[in-house]
């Protein structure tokens, strides 16, 4: 893989499903225009065909437009027909040669685009398994499943193609699976996966253990307490090595210690409200790492609202299955590099990086197609 290639170069390489005595209008230049489009704020086809339209002359400086600017059935017709694994391929390519760049915890999440779904053609919503660099806020890459318990085949075709060595990875407890974690081991990376129900034995083993004042006072301890929203939140954390016991041990490779959170929230009228969460991990005890696990585990909920409000993708009401996954890929690479892009401008929302780009685009480009 070139090192030193651009978003636009990768996406010259997606192979065209069209027939080629039949094109008006280059694949790459559909595909870029319809990025650049949607980071700027465009939501649908024909917000990007005026984006084209009202760019014409500065994008002729670097795309080719042979035929002016393709009409929004056009822009339709492309992102329902391109297949979305070589659109996915191009994405993975291009986070393989930013991920040098990302270090930390890879997290592994799914979200349901809810306005995809089609009632009359009796179709679900598209629903996305995805993996996120807790730290750098961004998407590594992502897979579509027709539903959310799919997620456990989907998960470890993901990380196969992900670089997730010296990466601790984390999943909510639909992915606490033995061969989940096989794969994570294999990818030479450590895990911190949450415990429910769905693991029987296991969950009732580790929560009884932790149940016990004499066995979680031997310990390691972490406590964190924050006032946010009018709200007090105490997050308490355990873990131990302590595990010789666990009859189910063997079948979870690399299994190193076992771990508990408890977080209670009193808030403004007085209610105090607690929740406990279980955890296994291949991680030796170190109270500080797992709990910076645990806690950035949640950080993609905050990538799912600038997906839900900034980009609004609960308002998108594509039902075509890969129109729709195809945007959302291109709503992650519009992210991506709108984390990545240096404004000039200290804590800028992601909000008010689009409109600056959207006033100014010409003067920003160069870096956002260098990235």
């Amino acid at each position: 893989m070139e090192k030193n290639k651009t978003l636009q170069e990768i996406l010259e390489g997606i192979e065209d499903f069209r027939q080629e005595n039949s094109v008006d209008h280059k694949l790459v230049d559909i595909l870029v225009i319809s990025i650049l489009a949607v980071m700027c704020g465009a939501v649908g086809y024909v917000h990007i065909y005026e984006f084209g339209k009202a760019k014409y002359e500065w994008l002729k400086t670097f795309l080719e437009l042979p035929n002016g600017i393709a009409s929004p059935y056009t822009f339709r017709r492309v992102l329902m027909k391109i297949k979305p694994q070589y659109f996915h391929d191009a994405f993975i390519e291009w986070m393989q040669i930013i991920s040098q760049k990302i270090s930390g915890l890879v997290c592994i999440d799914g979200k349901t685009a809810r306005r995809t779904k089609g009632v009359k053609e009796g179709k679900k919503a598209l629903h996305v398994v995805s993996a996120f660099a807790a730290e750098n806020k961004l998407v590594l890459g992502q897979t579509a499943v027709d539903e959310k318990s799919n997620e456990i085949t989907a998960i470890p075709e993901l990380l196969k193609v992900l670089n997730i060595k010296g990466h601790i990875v984390t999943t909510d407890a639909m992915g606490c699976q033995i061969n989940i974690v096989a794969e994570i081991r294999r990818g030479q990376a450590d895990y911190v996966l949450a415990l429910k129900g769905n693991q029987g034995n296991l969950y009732n083993d580790v929560k009884l253990y932790f149940d016990d004042p004499d066995l979680i006072a031997s310990c390691a301890y972490k406590k964190i307490i924050e006032k946010a929203h009018g709200c007090i939140e105490k997050r308490e954390y355990w873990q131990t090595d302590d595990i010789s016991w666990l009859a189910q041990k063997k079948e979870w490779a690399g299994l190193k210690s076992i771990a508990v959170t408890k977080n209670t929230i009193i808030k403004k009228n007085g209610d105090i409200v607690t929740e406990f969460r279980y955890f296994i991990s291949s991680l030796p005890v170190d109270i500080n790492e797992i709990a910076r696990a645990i806690r950035s585990h949640w950080m993609v909920e905050s990538y799912h609202w600038h997906l839900d409000v900034t980009f609004r993708e609960d308002a998108n009401h594509t039902i075509e299955q890969d129109a729709a996954y195809n945007l959302n890929i291109i709503k992650k690479m519009a992210i991506n590099t709108l984390k990545l892009i240096e404004m000039g401008v200290k804590r800028i929302s992601l909000k008010n990086k689009r409109y600056m780009i959207s006033m100014n685009f010409e003067k920003y480009f160069e870096n956002l197609m260098n990235i």
